[in-house]
């Protein structure tokens, strides 16, 4: 048997390892502030329209939510007012609200506000105003929600 010595001895391994984590605590310190000067492009609400899909894949009573900007955006076509579409950040604590076919009620879960799906306005909850409503047009057979009035 012949005696190996270690390739590494342990104040080379101390010297490797404090030289990480030294790297590591700068990634941790810089990161951030280079996130902060180079932030992605993300508009608050698109200002070109925002294709939902062909009008006839949501069908009557149907929702669907969508991403609209910063925030998301969800479209019902209602059996009686047909296809409408709001903002869908509830106004009381900024939850996302779910359409319920069954009740016929635009829901938020956080804290039991219901809003109508017809204008958006509150039925009932704690949320102070009504939902924000977003254009909603149909073009060459596809549904667009936003852009210029």
């Amino acid at each position: 048997m012949t005696d190996q010595e270690p390739t590494l001895e342990r104040r080379s391994f101390i010297k490797v390892l404090n030289r990480l984590l030294a790297l590591g605590g700068a990634a941790a310190l810089l990161g951030p502030i280079i996130a902060y000067f180079w932030p992605a492009k993300l508009e608050e609400t698109p200002s070109e329209p925002v294709p939902v899909g062909e009008t006839g894949s949501l069908e009557a009573g149907g929702s669907r939510t969508i991403r609209f900007g910063r925030y998301p955006a969800i479209v019902i076509n209602h059996p009686e007012s047909g296809f409408v579409a709001y903002s869908a950040v509830c106004t009381h604590f900024a939850c996302l609200v779910k359409y319920n076919p069954q009740s016929g009620m635009l829901e938020c879960p956080c804290h039991e506000g219901f809003f109508d799906p017809r204008d958006g306005s509150v039925i009932s909850g704690p949320p102070p105003s009504p939902l924000e409503p977003i254009r909603v047009f149909t073009q060459d057979g596809t549904l667009f929600i936003g852009g210029e009035a």
